[in-house]
């Protein structure tokens, strides 16, 4: 156990965090995300909601501030509906380290899908929310 670092996070997602570099994306995939079909680099924190893993991660990981939406959600399908309270979850989560992070960008079902084939990382959890996943794009570190 380390100080000041949430023990949901495994000692291999640090790793994966660590190892990521600026412009490199990690997918907190949902419980029913085919993660392992699109990406050979699969964590797992099974039984864990994504909020709670972006309350974790994010005070350690700094967004990508060269882009316009460093974080990434999946648009509904046609014919779908999104649960706003999803994306409400995840701000509030976001916004506890990251006050001032943009907006969530929505993209195509397909486009996330390609946008997860060249991902460093997935993390495969326990959210069971639909349209639940989030990626995230990894920055450079500010020097204090």
């Amino acid at each position: 156990m380390l100080k000041g670092i949430s023990p949901l996070l495994s000692p291999e997602l640090l790793a994966t965090l660590t190892r990521m570099g600026h412009g490199d994306e990690i997918v907190l995939a949902d419980a029913h995300f085919p993660g392992e079909s699109f990406n050979d680099n699969v964590l797992r924190a099974d039984g864990l909601r994504i909020p709670d893993l972006l309350e974790a991660i994010l005070p350690l990981f700094e967004l990508d501030s060269y882009v316009p939406h460093p974080l990434v959600m999946m648009a509904a399908v046609e014919g779908d509906l999104l649960d706003p309270s999803v994306e409400e979850s995840y701000l509030k989560a976001i916004h506890k380290s990251n006050p001032d992070a943009p907006a969530i960008e929505r993209i195509d079902r397909f486009a996330f899908y390609e946008r997860t084939k060249s991902a460093f990382a997935v993390l495969m959890t326990g959210e069971t929310a639909k349209y639940g996943n989030i990626l995230l794009k990894k920055g450079v570190t500010p020097i204090t």
